[in-house]
């Protein structure tokens, strides 16, 4: 693809899971109304599910999509709420704060649920999804996070998808930033949906999230949900009669995803989104190791959508400054989410190609200069933690 171009009018590049970095036209998009009731705008609806069921590949024809107005967290209560029954009970996996938000969501919606914690170093894996579903017969439903972006794992959803099917049970996936740089294809292994977001990794603006179903599982939602605005079979079955949003959408959100979505595919799809992130990330990790910084995750565990770095040891080191230095400089990274070391996570997402993540790690040298830092060599317990529970038995 060609050079990505700077920042429009000068702005900051995002270093974040979501909101990001987007491109000029994506904005460009937005600066048409649209009436949210005309055909002109039910037929950018109906081109913006086309184009994302179409990314789900082979087996598709059992799958519908559900745009959902909010934020990523609306239609993740949307697809809990919508196809967990009442009765239901959901084992959860998580490893980081985004499993846990799940396990929050379904606390909220009065779902029996269970948890596997990894912690933030590990992924769950798929013997001991089949060890707690054999273990508990009451268990109707499996929730998996595909990218944890509290800590950067990337999750082996295909051993967790076959574990879970085995066992009789449904699985639901929260691919909210791996969706669209990472595959996940409806014939790869068994789910029956998957929700994502609008300003993730199809680099569109925030607004709305989207739910990619099985057919048969939206028809049997009814009456399931708990909340008339983020009822997926009422959504669903009012777009496939009118082709419209029950309630106001947001229109130049879809009208940039649209452009984001035609970018997507003019770059290569999914192969070639991931590939460009895989590379963003390779040369920020590389990089920031030669400045003396470590990242939580061994290699094997590091996806290509945000890493997660170990704050340094010596005393000098200031976050807010740290931030402040790197914003100054064009860059905005984002804070860490770990309960035990303190650390800081860095996108690999959005506008950027390998160029900027060179830039981004001259930014943070300059910084740890300015704070008087010869190196960022983390505490030695965050790395004899890692060392512990990222060794090959705890891993199996």
């Amino acid at each position: 693809m060609p050079d990505l171009p700077p920042p429009f009018l000068g702005e900051p590049y995002l270093l974040t899971p979501g909101p990001l970095t987007t491109s000029r036209t994506v904005k460009e998009a937005m600066l048409r109304d649209w009436g949210s009731w005309d055909g002109d705008f039910r037929a950018m609806t109906s081109e913006l599910r086309a184009r994302l069921l179409a990314m789900l590949g082979e087996g598709v024809e059992a799958f519908d999509c559900v745009p959902m107005q909010g934020s990523g967290t609306f239609a993740v209560e949307a697809m809990l709420a919508s196809f967990v029954p009442r009765d239901g009970k959901v084992l959860v996996l998580a490893n980081g704060a985004y499993g846990k938000r799940a396990a929050e969501t379904l606390a909220y919606l009065g779902r029996a649920h269970t948890v596997l914690d990894k912690g933030d170093y590990l992924p769950p894996r798929g013997s001991e999804v089949t060890a707690a579903l054999a273990a508990d017969p009451a268990i109707t439903h499996v929730v998996a996070i595909h990218c944890e972006t509290s800590s950067g794992i990337l999750n082996h959803l295909k051993e967790i998808a076959e574990a879970t099917a085995a066992a009789g049970r449904r699985l639901l996936i929260d691919s909210m930033s791996a969706f669209g740089a990472v595959r996940l294809e409806a014939g790869d292994f068994p789910f029956d949906a998957v929700v994502s977001s609008a300003n993730k990794c199809i680099e569109g603006v925030p607004g709305f999230g989207f739910v990619l179903a099985r057919k048969d599982v939206l028809e049997g939602a009814k009456g399931n949900s708990h909340s008339i605005s983020l009822d997926l079979n009422a959504q669903w079955s009012a777009m496939e009669k009118t082709g419209q949003w029950r309630f106001t959408p947001p229109t130049h959100v879809v009208a940039a995803f649209l452009q984001a979505l035609r970018e997507h595919e003019m770059e290569g799809g999914v192969v070639a989104r991931g590939a460009r992130y895989a590379q963003n990330r390779d040369v920020l990790v590389a990089g920031m190791r030669s400045l003396g910084f470590e990242t939580l995750l061994d290699d094997a565990w590091l996806s290509p959508i945000i890493v997660t770095f170990f704050c340094p040891a010596d005393p000098a080191f200031d976050f807010d400054a740290f931030y402040a230095s790197m914003k100054a400089k064009g860059f905005i990274i984002y804070p860490g989410k770990l309960t035990l070391v303190d650390s800081f996570r860095i996108g690999c997402i959005g506008r950027m190609d390998a160029a900027v993540m060179r830039r981004v790690v001259e930014a943070a040298r300059d910084a740890l200069a300015e704070m008087g830092l010869a190196d960022a060599t983390p505490p030695a317990v965050a790395l004899e933690e890692r060392k512990r529970l990222s060794a090959p038995e705890a891993a199996a």
